[in-house]
C-alpha cells in the first residue's frame, strides 16, 4: 500500500501518510458517518478506503489486543460486535495526528467543542470512533481491517489547492 500523494514535480510529499478511522456501531445507530467522512474531506484528506461490516470476536480482539487484560475488555468486544462499523483509510499530511485531534479525547467530556466527539458524545464507553495513534499503528490497523486491493492509490484532483 504505498502512498501515491505526490507534489506537481511528482516527489513523494515528505509528510504523507495514512490513517485508520473507525465509526463504531453508536456512530453508525446515530446516523454521524456522513458527518465524520465530511469533516475529513472538508479539512483536506483523502479517503482511500471505505467499508460496513459488523467485526468478528477475532478480529475485534486482536484490534483490541493491548487492552486484553482491562477488566472492561469484554464489555467492549460484545459492544464493538453489537452492530455494524464503518471502516475507513484517510490519506494525507500529518493525517494520524491531526485525525486523533478532529477525532478528540477519548473521554468525550475532555473533548473540545469542534471536535467530534466534542460535538457528539458525552459518555467514554460510547464515544463514536477510533482513530489510530501512530503511524505504525494505523499500518497494522489498516492491513487487519482492509486488503491490500481495497486500499485505493489514485492522484486526488483537489491536491493542488490542498498542499504547497
Amino acid at each position: 500500500m504505498a502512498l501515491s500523494t505526490t507534489n506537481e514535480s511528482g516527489a513523494m510529499s515528505k509528510n504523507a501518510e495514512r490513517t485508520y478511522i473507525m465509526v463504531k456501531p453508536d456512530g453508525v445507530q446515530r446516523g454521524l458517518v456522513g458527518n465524520i467522512i465530511s469533516r475529513f474531506e472538508k479539512r483536506g484528506y483523502q479517503l482511500c478506503g471505505l467499508k460496513m461490516r459488523t467485526a468478528s470476536r477475532e478480529l475485534l480482539e486482536e484490534h483490541y489486543g493491548d487492552l486484553k487484560s482491562k477488566p472492561f475488555f469484554p464489555g467492549l468486544v460484545n459492544f464493538m460486535m453489537s452492530g455494524p462499523v464503518v471502516s475507513m483509510v484517510w490519506q494525507g499530511k500529518d493525517v494520524v495526528k491531526q485525525g486523533r485531534s478532529m477525532l478528540g479525547e477519548t473521554d468525550p467530556l475532555k473533548s473540545k467543542p469542534g471536535s467530534i466527539r466534542g460535538d457528539f458524545c458525552i459518555d467514554m464507553g460510547k464515544n463514536v470512533c477510533h482513530g489510530s495513534d501512530s503511524v505504525d499503528t494505523a499500518n497494522e490497523e489498516i492491513k487487519m481491517w482492509f486488503k491490500d486491493d481495497e486500499v485505493m492509490d489514485y492522484k486526488l484532483t483537489a491536491y493542488k489547492d490542498i498542499y504547497e
